[in-house]
Formats: structure tokens, sequence, C-alpha cells
């Protein structure tokens, strides 16, 4: 099973569980635990792979990596929580997990928060994943990861985010970047159907103004998914929990309080 923490309120009954995104765990949620678990129970998992989520044997984690199986290990640590219904977090990749749950368990999920939200490859996305597939065998992944990074987060106020991620990063290897990059072949069909379909759960996209690489197609969507709404947070890029991380938590529970 992942590994997991939980924070738990002394009345609260609605829970909030945070989901981080690729080389990524679950510290990158550091600013939003206080602020959330004053008012919420709170879950944060560290996906396989990442974080603490490393088993004791090198291949525990025999399954193949799909969308699916990755989603299921976020099932496993609800239901063993007895967890029924909860509000989701998510940034970056864990967005699509976050939604790929909701599509295949619907009435476990009470809201969706999306935070630098993928939910389509632009050309520029395209081929920075076709380049990774090329080279991720031969190249050392940090070297890939980190040119990742400085693509998706390029500007000076992004650097906070970018070397976050890249410390955390390091503490994968390499046969587990080259396991979790083989989920690309899998991305462009399951984001195809996520945006046609208007899944009617409360969602709030919260995005960078500087999201050069996806702001664009969550506009789109919001404007076409009924229960969708988008904030777009100014100077700021992709990784908006961690670069403003006190109007990312007001505006998040807001919504969420909106809900309940």
């Amino acid at each position: 099973m992942l590994n997991y923490t939980t924070y738990i309120h002394k009345t609260a009954t609605e829970w909030v569980t945070f989901v981080h995104g690729a080389g990524g765990s679950s510290s990158i949620w550091y600013k939003q635990i206080r602020s959330f678990g004053s008012q919420f129970n709170v879950l944060v998992l560290d996906l396989r792979g990442h974080g603490n989520s490393k088993p004791a044997l090198k291949d525990a984690f025999n399954s193949k990596y799909t969308f699916d199986s990755i989603t299921n290990d976020i099932l496993e640590v609800i239901n063993h929580l007895k967890i029924e219904k909860s509000h989701f977090v998510g940034i970056s990749l864990g967005t699509i997990l976050i939604r790929n749950l909701a599509e295949k368990h619907s009435n476990r999920v009470k809201s969706m928060i999306m935070g630098g939200a993928i939910m389509k490859l632009n050309f520029r996305s395209q081929v920075l994943m076709k380049l990774g597939v090329i080279f991720k065998s031969v190249v050392p992944y940090m070297l890939l990861y980190k040119f990742f990074a400085f693509v998706i987060m390029p500007k000076k106020n992004h650097k906070k985010s970018r070397l976050l991620f890249v410390n955390e990063a390091k503490k994968l290897y390499q046969k587990e970047f080259v396991r979790w990059f083989k989920l690309t072949s899998e991305i462009n069909p399951l984001l195809r159907f996520f945006r046609a379909k208007d899944i009617k759960i409360p969602t709030l996209y919260v995005m960078g103004e500087q999201d050069h690489l996806f702001l664009p197609s969550i506009k789109s969507i919001v404007s076409k998914h009924i229960e969708s709404k988008l904030f777009v947070v100014k100077n700021c890029g992709h990784v908006v929990n961690v670069e403003q991380p006190d109007l990312f938590n007001t505006e998040t529970i807001k919504f969420i309080k909106a809900i309940t």
C-alpha cells in the first residue's frame, strides 16, 4: 500500500485528499496542511515509487504502470481508511489521476480541485513527450527531468517550484522514471475522453496565468463543462500551490465550503 499521512480534525467530518504529480511527493503540500487541517480531515499520500512509497522489495509494485493501476493505489488507501467520500486536490499529473478516479468511482469524489491541471498536450508538450520516449532509457533521468521542469516552469519566479520538484525527483531511480514515462503512451486518448465528457462533479481549476502549456485547454474545458470553474492566479506558473500558497488555500477552501 502507498505511504500516507492523515491529519484528523477534532470535529470535522469532511475529508480532503491531496494527490501530487509525477516526480513529486506528499511533501509538496507542506503549505496546505495547516490551513486545510484547521477545517477538514486531511489525507496526503505518496504515489508508487515516490516519497516514502518505495517498497522493501524493489519490484513490489510489479503490476503494469497504467493510469488505472495507479488510480487503484489511491482507492486502496481511502478504502483502508474507510473514507466513503472525499474532496480531492491535485497538482499536474495528479489531476489526471483524480479525474480518472472520478470517472471510475464518481460516488467517492465530492469535488475536484485541479491545480496546474493537465487536460491536453499542446504541440510543445507533444514534442517534449516524444523526446522523452526517445531518450528515456539512454539519458540519465535527472537530466531529462530537469529539462522538462525548465520547459514547464521557465520563469525566474518559477524557480522555487522547479527546484522543489527536481529535489523530490532525485529520490526516484532510473527504472521507476522509465515506468512512469511509459504512461505517456496512453495519455492522449485518456485526456481526449476527459475533455469530451462533462462528469458533472463540482470542479475548480486553479491555474497560473504563466502556465503556457496547459492554461489554454483548461479555458476551453470550463466553457463547456457545467460544473467547472476556473481561477487564474496572476504572476504564477504551473505549481500554483507552491508559488502562491495563501491565495491557493483561500480560494480552494472557499470552494469546498460552498459545496459542504
